[in-house]
């Protein structure tokens, strides 16, 4: 029999689920040669600025970090979307979670990879990179976001792949090609009841390291801004404002991704609608939140009324930078706020406005926080201007679709929603707790069960 035939036979969930494994269709495969051909350009633009130096870029003085640093503090902070988010449901035991969590923590992996690269990338000699780990400084903040972020990527990386584990194990016994990718990544696992107690110990137990990891790395990164003397980075609160943001953007990914899976492989009855407006109701807190740090940031600047900091203030509100400013105060808080605060709106298409805007918005946000200053620092310098190179927004969009593609070719290997987890809820909605849980089940499957 061919993959294809096996999945047919399957039960419904087994068999939605694992299609997209066996069956690629021609929309998938153009979306794919475009997400190349941009991740190409990309490279090709990144061999340039090897040969040609940073001379290449906008970079110049005192505008040392740009488009890079942005795109590294813009990437790690969607990052957020698996580790906290899945981790912090999993240990509310929040039921709704199930068909969310694998999509979620593939974000996680994925984006870590890519933003942790963007620091490299702003380096005319990437080989000075090893000078971290040859000539470290144990106090150097630098030296600190090296090692969360390492320890971050290993921990996310094993917390997406044990859950998968039991689905890893049901494809090898199903024959599904590759046959020996598989068996190799199944580790010999096998569906027993011991094996499933102990595997969801281990998922606990995870689930609950994580989530200091995560918080710390995007506490790090704040701190190697507001460890400095820099107008309006020399801020005590920089660390948790950071960690709401990447939650915040996190989220808005998050439901994004969600939105094409759901389109893209028919994943109706798994992301439902019950889902979207819980996880609008997630993305109404953290717009809150967002807006609460933002303004006691800029309230307290311009309440001390110290002179550099304030030309780095007023270049936001009406100055030279007034455009992304607000267009950033009205994307990461007055649009998401008036959708996510209805119920009416708080459906598949509202999300996903919201999180479009929220995206846009948060990548904004590290583009006012790393330009102004830099451009107005405390001793005074001659006037310039930053304006990204072709170079730099090649690389960006090279980097973007790089993830797009990578995390398309994942859901092609691996389940992108759990079909274990799935299985263990219609139990408990048989068994335990059957209207609330069956409602986060697909309708059709959940009425049969009962």
């Amino acid at each position: 029999m061919t993959d294809l035939e096996i999945v047919s036979t399957l039960p419904q969930d087994e068999r939605v689920l694992l299609m997209p494994l066996v069956r690629t269709t021609k929309v998938f495969w153009r979306w794919a040669a475009v997400m190349a051909a941009v991740a190409l350009w990309g490279a090709v633009a990144y061999v340039y600025q090897l040969r040609n130096g940073l001379g290449a870029t906008g970079l110049n003085t005192p505008e040392y970090w740009g488009i890079y640093i942005i795109c590294f503090v813009f990437f790690i902070g969607i990052s957020h979307a698996g580790t906290l988010i899945s981790a912090i449901l999993r240990v509310a035991n929040a039921e709704w979670r199930r068909s969310i969590t694998r999509s979620a923590e593939f974000i996680t992996v994925l984006v870590i990879s890519f933003g942790a690269v963007q620091p490299i990338l702003d380096l005319g000699r990437p080989d000075r990179v090893l000078n971290i780990f040859l000539h470290s400084q144990p106090f150097s903040p630098l030296l600190w976001d090296v090692l969360s972020i390492t320890l971050y990527f290993t921990a996310s990386s094993i917390y997406l792949y044990v859950p998968m584990i039991p689905d890893l194990a049901r494809i090898r016994d199903l024959g599904l090609r590759p046959r020996a990718l598989y068996s190799f990544v199944a580790i010999g696992y096998h569906d027993t009841p011991a094996a499933r107690q102990t595997l969801e110990r281990i998922i606990g137990i995870l689930a609950v390291a994580v989530i200091p990891v995560a918080v710390s790395v995007h506490t790090v990164i704040g701190w190697i801004f507001a460890l400095t003397l820099k107008p309006m980075w020399h801020s005590a609160i920089f660390g948790p404002y950071f960690v709401v943001g990447a939650i915040f953007s996190g989220i808005a990914a998050l439901i994004i991704a969600m939105a094409i899976l759901r389109r893209v492989y028919h994943l109706e009855a798994y992301f439902k609608d019950v889902h979207f407006n819980n996880m609008g109701l997630l993305l109404l807190v953290t717009t809150v939140l967002w807006f609460y740090f933002t303004f006691a940031e800029h309230l307290t600047v311009w309440y001390g009324g110290e002179e550099s900091e304030l030309a780095t203030l007023y270049a936001k509100l009406t100055g030279a930078f007034a455009i992304p400013f607000w267009t950033m105060v009205a994307c990461c808080f007055f649009i998401p706020f008036a959708l996510m605060a209805r119920r009416k709106t708080r459906n598949v298409t509202g999300c996903v406005v919201a999180s479009v805007a929220v995206v846009i918005g948060m990548w904004l946000e590290r583009f006012n926080i790393v330009v102004p200053t830099s451009l107005h620092p405390r001793l005074q310098a001659a006037t310039v201007h930053y304006t990204p190179s072709w170079v730099e927004l090649s690389i960006m969009a090279g980097t973007l679709a790089g993830f797009v593609l990578i995390y398309m070719i994942a859901t092609k290997f691996f389940p992108i929603v759990s079909i274990w987890e799935i299985q263990e809820g219609r139990e408990l909605s048989v068994h335990e707790v059957s209207e609330r849980v069956a409602s986060y089940l697909p309708d059709d499957l959940a009425a049969v069960e009962r």
